[in-house]
């Protein structure tokens, strides 16, 4: 932040972190899709998305997590504000967003809905959110039967293709959420009809409790009930809480329970959780509570919104009984409005383009919205529930049984609270910069849960993601806590949250230690981690390639972010030897370990092949025979660039102060002389006589920056791809046996089901490898200085130096987002009313990946989690001292 004084939304975040207010305490912490998920399935084979599919959601209770539309809960879920809509013509109640699953859509799981998260401030004090509604009947069916037909190699049928908004026939639905204080909270639904007539709508803010009580014997049920003309919320732990609603709206009440007559034809009285569908849809009056209490409670609304109209709702959820709950609503929703926007002015001072902090404003927005409360307790999970049917036998040796330690009740920031409303270790990593933007502590938080015991194993692996906690993620936990602790310290201008990174950097050596020692086959600083989340990139399935027991993939990718990782511990190790000397020796431990594994990837085990070929100029993964036979796989891939991220600068004044570890890397160098050529410029100073440790010398560096800048290679309009453009005339064949395995350039959708085939690395831009490509090369720069020029884009003739370069990488990227000379957004394709209807073109969705060749967004429509990194690239630089 600047050094004007602080705005209102910055006390409230200094509150927060010194204990003094719990402003995080309500967030919007609901799942967008909690059906379908791992932790929901009780199925003997692991089918997920069969076992709780979309049409039991309305009707049966959740287990481990509640989702809603628009939806904010407490940190702990247990009570849940959320949106219902009815247009009067769809079959259900919208109480969730609809998409495809992982078998229906032609590329994998996909939501089919228009959503937005508009803006939010970290304390969640002023909240914006907007869905589209139309006004004609959600064509689920044809969402199901559409996408089949169109094949892999198509794009995917979407909303808009069906024609429901060509004629503005729909509802733009804003729900604002504005805090009193730490436990008062406004809500606002503003309903706006976009069509040319009159449009009947049903809305029904709705409040329920999380269902915590049918799993256990005795357990104590919390309770809804209505007190004049307030619903109260009274339960055990969390306290008592009053609902009030403007208008006098008719109040429905039922219990968040299963309805076993509808999913099971089971015979059984009561009121479920489907009951307001089958009240407002269905007609049904007996389905409501008529006693108006129970678990789970709405305020019904019928509105006739005039052509082109709008009509604003009120409700107040608040600790406090409240005499006039109205009387000021408004004067808090303007006054949390203004505070948000200045706290982005203070925040985005620097960015003069307006379009530019619409951009970054929204991405952080989409930041804080993605926050989720994540439940999973994994014995109950494997041994199931006092009340419920034991799971099956087979669950006990099957998904995640060996991760017995895993007990989770946190809120963290998700990839994706739709297509990925589960954590996903290296994306979680990436999340953590963007958010360090806005609320630091929370950014730290994430990194320290990671390595809790909780999460991380006894044996120092990090949990991958839900559906196989046992993959392998790449290790960039180090990178991100350092990173972190760096933007921090800016902020805070002093020394830095030392024990923040002591404590994270005491955990990583246990997770150093179980890469060493479970990823490194042969014993020889060469690593296989598997797919490490680029899916499809290589020819076959690297964590299960089906090649036979003894044939080992040595990677390019997984020993390029070994030797990072070591780099990033070994200057984590230098911050704290500035506290504490007795780091000096752990610095140098992974001092040594990086020039260990630059030997290897150079010559490993003496027969003098390496990752490296120098012939082409690039870096390959290696198959090795049982007879030690090795077969370089030349495909031009993301997995060669990925060495560039192992670049650390060592600053004399940093030198100065660690002598014992500048002793024993001189010893080093001197005596192995061997390894000190291969990565380091130790002995010829760069700007300001700084060092630079790298495993690329000069000509390895420039080598692979000409492929990353050869626009006819790698360097797209919008970024860097995963995927050399020249596989998509000359596709890169692999013989094996008596099979040609065959990758080619495919610019966005994937044309494989290798992992699920809704993801794609043979060709897309991808923001989070992007954004470290442009951080190695800025230090890069730090090094060899503005003297030092290359050519970009490559074959140009222009020569720039290499901090121009990653600008350009940078500017790039940011134009994927950003309106062009036509007003036009990449990212949205080729869609015209995206690109110029007012209503749409300022709404911005940050998808997983890019088409390489247009910038069009594909994949996860939401995945803001890395996406988000957007934010932190718009952010202006500090000037290197």
């Amino acid at each position: 932040m600047s050094g004007q004084p602080k705005t209102v939304e910055q006390q409230r975040l200094d509150e927060a972190d010194r204990g003094e207010r719990n402003w995080r305490r309500w967030g919007p912490y609901l799942s967008e899709r909690q059906w379908g998920t791992v932790r929901e399935d009780y199925s003997p084979d692991g089918t997920a998305w069969d076992h709780f599919p979309h049409d039991h959601a309305r009707s049966r209770a959740y287990r481990w997590g509640e989702d809603g539309l628009a939806g904010l809960s407490d940190h702990h879920q247990r009570l849940c504000l959320g949106l219902a809509l009815w247009n009067g013509q769809d079959p259900i109640l919208k109480e969730r967003l609809f998409g495809l699953t992982g078998q229906q859509g032609n590329h994998g799981e996909d939501v089919k809905e228009y959503y937005y998260y508009l803006d939010a401030t970290p304390t969640h004090s002023y909240l914006k959110y907007l869905y589209k509604y139309p006004q004609r009947a959600y064509p689920y069916q044809q969402m199901i039967d559409e996408n089949p037909i169109w094949k892999k190699e198509a794009l995917e049928f979407e909303l808009i293709d069906s024609g429901l908004f060509d004629d503005d026939r729909y509802f733009d639905v804003f729900v604002e959420y504005c805090k009193a204080g730490s436990n008062d909270i406004v809500m606002l639904v503003t309903v706006c009809n976009r069509g040319p007539d009159a449009a009947p709508i049903h809305v029904l803010p709705q409040l329920w409790f999380r269902n915590t009580w049918a799993w256990y014997r005795n357990h104590p049920k919390p309770r809804l009930s209505l007190d004049g003309s307030a619903v109260v919320a009274e339960h055990d732990k969390l306290g008592q809480y009053h609902l009030y609603c403007e208008g006098g709206p008719e109040l429905l009440f039922t219990e968040n329970e299963t309805n076993v007559r509808r999913l099971y034809d089971l015979d059984a009285d009561g009121h479920f959780k489907d009951a307001f569908h089958e009240f407002v849809v269905d007609g049904n009056g007996h389905a409501v509570n008529p006693a108006q209490t129970g678990t789970k409670a709405a305020a019904h609304y019928r509105l006739d919104v005039p052509a082109h109209g709008e009509a604003t709702l009120r409700l107040r959820l608040s600790k406090d009984g409240l005499a006039a709950p109205f009387d000021d609503a408004e004067a808090i929703a303007q006054a949390r409005r203004a505070e948000a926007d200045a706290y982005y002015d203070d925040l985005q001072q620097g960015i003069d383009s307006a379009d530019e902090r619409l951009v970054q404003r929204q991405a952080l927005a989409g930041m804080i919205w993605t926050k989720q409360y994540y439940y999973f307790d994994i014995p109950e999970w494997l041994h199931g529930d006092e009340t419920q049917i034991p799971p099956p036998e087979s669950r006990k040796h099957g998904r995640n049984s060996e991760w017995f330690h895993v007990n989770t009740a946190d809120i963290l920031s998700m990839p994706d609270k739709w297509e990925y409303p589960w954590f996903a270790a290296w994306d979680s990593a990436f999340h953590c910069l963007p958010l360090a933007l806005v609320d630091p502590e929370f950014a730290k938080e994430q990194l320290i849960l990671f390595c809790r015991e909780w999460y991380m194993s006894a044996n120092g692996q990090l949990p991958a993601y839900e559906w196989a906690f046992g993959d392998v993620n790449p290790p960039v936990h180090a990178w991100a806590t350092w990173r972190v602790f760096k933007i921090d310290q800016k902020r805070r201008g002093d020394a830095g949250d030392v024990a923040f990174l002591e404590r994270v950097f005491h955990k990583l050596l246990l997770n150093f230690t179980w890469w060493v020692n479970r990823k490194d086959k042969g014993d020889n600083n060469i690593f296989q981690g598997g797919f490490l989340g680029l899916d499809n990139i290589g020819v076959f399935d690297r964590s299960n390639p089906g090649l036979g027991p003894d044939v080992t993939i040595n990677q390019a990718d997984g020993t390029g972010w070994m030797a990072m990782y070591s780099l990033n511990m070994m200057r984590i190790s230098l911050e704290l030897s500035l506290h504490n000397p007795i780091y000096q020796d752990i610095a140098t431990k992974f001092f040594e370990h990086f020039l260990e594994i630059a030997a290897a990837m150079t010559d490993f085990r003496g027969t003098g092949q390496g990752l490296w070929d120098e012939d082409g100029g690039f870096y390959y993964d290696v198959l090795e025979a049982p007879d030690g036979h090795v077969i370089p796989m030349k495909l031009r891939s993301m997995v060669g660039l990925i060495p560039m991220f192992a670049v650390e600068v060592l600053e004399p004044e940093m030198m100065a102060r660690v002598p014992e570890f500048e002793r024993r890397l001189r010893w080093f160098l001197n005596y192995r002389p061997d390894l000190a050529h291969l990565v380091s410029r130790w002995e010829e100073p760069g700007k300001g006589e700084r060092r630079l440790l790298s495993l690329l010398r000069g000509h390895r560096m420039k080598s692979l920056l000409r492929y990353m800048l050869d626009e006819s290679e790698f360097l797209s309009d919008y970024g860097v791809r995963a995927l050399s453009k020249v596989h998509e005339s000359a596709p890169y064949v692999f013989t094996w046996g008596h099979q040609n395995l065959t990758v080619q350039y495919k610019p966005a959708e994937s044309d494989t089901y290798m992992f699920g085939g809704n993801s794609n690395w043979r060709g897309p831009i991808w923001f989070p490898v992007n954004f470290l490509l442009i951080e190695s090369m800025q230090r890069f720069h730090h090094y060899y200085g503005d003297d030092f020029k290359i050519e970009c884009p490559t074959g140009s003739g222009n020569f720039i130096t290499i901090l121009e370069a990653s600008n350009e990488v940078s500017r790039r990227l940011s134009r994927i987002f950003l309106k062009d000379d036509e007003g036009k957004r990449p990212v949205f394709g080729l869609y015209p009313k995206m690109q110029s209807d007012p209503h749409f073109r300022d709404y911005l969705q940050f998808y997983e990946y890019f088409h390489g060749d247009n910038g069009r967004g594909v994949g996860a429509s939401h995945q803001t989690g890395w996406t988000g990194l957007i934010a932190k690239l718009l952010q202006p630089r500090r000037p290197e001292h």
